[in-house]
């Protein structure tokens, strides 16, 4: 294996990135804020906005471990607390880990695809817009006492008009259908991306992995929003209009909503942790210096995970009163699934176990997610006996395991993620010793912090509960996980105070720092507006570390260069041919205004002025009818293939 250096701009390219900057610069105006479309500045808007709402969600946590640190507290009144853990949940599960993912998204794919920009630039900026309003959405009703009190997993009939008056649901069922939108614009995003925006050669065999885990998250979006959103929809019905979707006494059916919520909710766990994995995969391979153990298999079990995860939704309502010969076949898909899981963890300690481990602040988190990612599957097997299931069901042990399943699958990843993309993120490096601290104090922290909550969970301590009477033998385990809650809270604190430095004060980034090997460190640190002056042609799996790619991106191909305009290139979707040049869209505020559209829509819906929403749905109609009109084209401009939304 050779590393092959970054190609460096010779005289003879100058005047080449002059017409592609020409073509692809964003004019450093206040205008171009909510203009914008290019990948990188909404993944890093992605990226920004989803850890302000982490930081949002965390500090309520840390209140609500502060109000059980001792029994019989009176930090937090329960109907404070209530909010507090509904919107924690909420947020960390739908604001925070897929947005962020998303963001990584953003930035990558078109990046380690070797190409311009996504499919639809568009659409991609229409998503953030629909996200970023979509939390607002949600997080004002906190200011009004108004927030969604039901649970991140709104539990009918709890959650119906006479048990939950006012606006706090209605704010959870509106909040979830808005976000719907963007996530489901992000994902057929990246589906299309990835099938026709690859480098010439890049066939589906040299996709990188993490490219592999965003198409498969994108597809069981698709599939798996669907019942949620219906599940939504259903519940406003009902609680703003009188209908009896889950009114038994009327034909309604309560395990409805537990049945569509699940048929989401259990995916959605996969759809948080598969994205996470491919950066994990991404990063050990660079930091063991060796190829990745196991491509294909990695790829049919990212596949495997995807399917077989719509056929274990059940697994969540073991105590409900369902028959028990339905339960035992769900709970042997609960089992089977633990198997394309352990294929990529042995495949990842294979590879380290063939390489030379660098041990760099990146990789001490892949590897912290290793340990507590194992340590929540081994208690997920558990909850797959329907026996054992039914004794904690509801107790701090299920607390336990999602968080240790989320926050090890997906918060140490996400962290990792950070500082190995960080030259292509803001173009600076981060400080060394200060990322390993962190990693410490965040490893140590979250593990005392959750881990005391299995032995509470036994104990019998149940969830969802704001005090607790003292002597029960749960008072060490609740002291003891806000001790780990602040430990974590300094260690997030520090890590945010590593990037945070790394962006203004860091030493700028050379273009490969680490010596890895896909595509997105062949471009500059950070990334021109344009990616790839040339676009490369790939002949391997790891094309920064194949010469004849490297050299590629010096051969004067006229399909490869496309300096006329705003231009990239397709390909085929299975060999990765090159298939035709394409014009790629220019900034435009119809995303935004879309948007706004919805956003005026949607507090219509909430409070019942039912004329504004029918105003919200104007703006939408007919900024969509401009933003669809096609524009008129000379004669010379008809001879290019259409651009992309």
């Amino acid at each position: 294996m050779t590393a092959t250096p970054h190609t460096e701009r010779t005289p003879g390219r100058d005047s080449l990135d002059e017409r592609l900057e020409k073509y692809w610069s964003e004019a450093p105006t206040f205008r171009t804020w909510f203009t914008t479309v290019d990948h990188k500045r909404i993944g890093r808007r992605y990226l920004v906005t989803a850890a302000a709402f982490f930081l949002i969600s965390g500090s309520l946590a840390l209140m609500m471990r502060a109000q059980l640190t001792r029994p019989e507290e009176e930090l937090v009144p329960p109907q404070w607390f209530n909010q507090f853990f509904s919107l924690h949940g909420t947020t960390m599960i739908f604001f925070f880990a897929t947005p962020m993912l998303f963001g990584f998204g953003n930035l990558l794919v078109p990046l380690m695809l070797g190409t311009r920009d996504m499919a639809f630039p568009r659409l991609n900026a229409f998503g953030y817009w629909v996200f970023l309003f979509s939390g607002v959405f949600m997080f004002s009703s906190l200011m009004f006492s108004n927030a969604p009190a039901g649970g991140w997993f709104n539990y009918v009939p709890l959650t119906t008009e006479p048990y939950s008056p006012g606006l706090g649901i209605d704010v959870y069922s509106l909040g979830l259908l808005f976000l719907g939108i963007s996530t489901t614009a992000g994902a057929i995003n990246f589906i299309v991306t990835a099938l026709k925006m690859r480098a010439p050669g890049m066939s589906m065999n040299r996709v990188p992995i993490f490219v592999w885990t965003l198409v498969a998250t994108s597809m069981m979006v698709i599939f798996a929003l669907p019942p949620l959103n219906l599940a939504n929809a259903m519940l406003f019905l009902d609680r703003r209009f009188g209908a009896h979707f889950f009114d038994p006494d009327t034909g309604g059916d309560v395990l409805l909503w537990q049945h569509l919520f699940w048929l989401f909710g259990h995916p959605d766990v996969y759809i948080i942790v598969m994205p996470a994995l491919g950066i994990v995969s991404a990063i050990i391979p660079v930091f063991s210096r060796r190829a990745l153990v196991g491509y294909p298999l990695i790829v049919l079990s990212t596949v495997t995970i995807g399917i077989v995860s719509f056929g274990v939704w059940v697994h969540h309502m073991f105590a409900t009163g369902l028959p028990r010969l339905s339960l035992s076949f769900f709970s042997a898909a609960s089992v089977l699934i633990t198997i394309p899981s352990g294929i990529q963890i042995f495949a990842w300690l294979s590879t380290m176990y063939l390489g030379r481990v660098w041990l760099r602040a990146p990789m001490l988190f892949a590897l912290g997610f290793i340990v507590t990612f194992v340590v929540g599957g081994v208690t997920g097997v558990m909850f797959a006996l329907v026996a054992y299931d039914q004794q904690i069901t509801d107790s701090y042990f299920v607390v336990a395991h999602f968080h240790y399943v989320l926050f090890g699958g997906a918060v140490f990843p996400i962290m990792a993620g950070l500082l190995h993309w960080m030259p292509k993120i803001a173009g600076r490096m981060y400080h060394e010793g200060a990322a390993v601290t962190a990693f410490w104090l965040v490893f140590v922290g979250m593990n005392l912090t959750f881990f005391p909550m299995h032995m509470s969970g036994l104990e019998g301590m149940p969830r969802r509960i704001y005090t607790y009477r003292p002597h029960l033998g749960w008072d060490v385990w609740n002291l003891l996980s806000s001790i780990g809650a602040a430990v974590l809270a300094v260690g997030l604190a520090l890590l945010l105070g590593v990037l945070l430095h790394a962006m203004r004060y860091g030493r700028p980034a050379p273009p490969d720092p680490w010596n890895g090997d896909t595509l997105e460190w062949a471009t500059a640190s950070p990334p021109d507006h344009y990616n790839f002056a040339v676009i490369p042609r790939v002949y391997s799996l790891h094309p920064m570390w194949d010469e004849r790619t490297a050299a590629s991106v010096a051969e004067p191909e006229p399909e490869r260069v496309l300096d006329g305009s705003r231009m990239t290139s397709t390909s085929t979707e299975l060999d990765g041919k090159y298939d035709e040049a394409i014009e790629v869209v220019e900034e435009s505020m119809r995303p935004f205004f879309v948007a706004v559209g919805l956003l005026v829509g949607f507090v219509g819906l909430l409070v019942g002025w039912y004329w504004v929403a029918g105003v919200g749905a104007a703006i939408v109609f007919v900024t969509l009818a401009g933003w669809l009109w096609p524009p008129e084209r000379s004669p010379q401009e008809a001879g290019v293939s259409g651009g992309l939304t």
